[in-house]
């Protein structure tokens, strides 16, 4: 297993299909909302912001060959209705990564992560 957190470069395609289902990322965002190149950082929490989006999170997802478009394992959200800057959200969505990411390592380690249909299936 790969795990990344925030890593700002695409993975080479032939890195990623020789390791498939075996890179994680994290990214400080709902997925697929908020995602894709320049979605990083302070970016991704003023454009959530901007949009006057009532929750924001973290996800953890699979790397592919593209930005924040591989399959979620698992997602949390935090209503930030009542924030009053990007600032305050990027403080939110930090405390819900710190959480989110050992989670999601502690399940892969123990076996709990499969891909089924397409789909990411997390045993609790």
């Amino acid at each position: 297993m790969i795990v990344l957190a925030g890593f700002l470069k695409l993975i080479p395609g032939n890195f990623v299909r020789a390791f498939r289902n075996r890179i994680i990322n994290i990214h400080p965002a709902l997925l697929p909302s908020f995602g894709g190149p320049g979605m990083y950082g302070s970016n991704v929490h003023r454009a959530v912001f901007e949009s006057s989006a009532l929750v924001s999170g973290a996800s953890v997802h699979f790397v592919d060959e593209t930005y924040d478009t591989g399959r979620i394992i698992a997602q949390r959200c935090i209503d930030i209705s009542g924030v009053k800057s990007p600032e305050e959200i990027a403080e939110l969505v930090l405390n819900i990564e710190h959480q989110l990411l050992p989670y999601v390592i502690e399940k892969i380690a123990l076996g709990k992560v499969f891909v089924e249909n397409n789909r990411v299936r997390v045993e609790t």
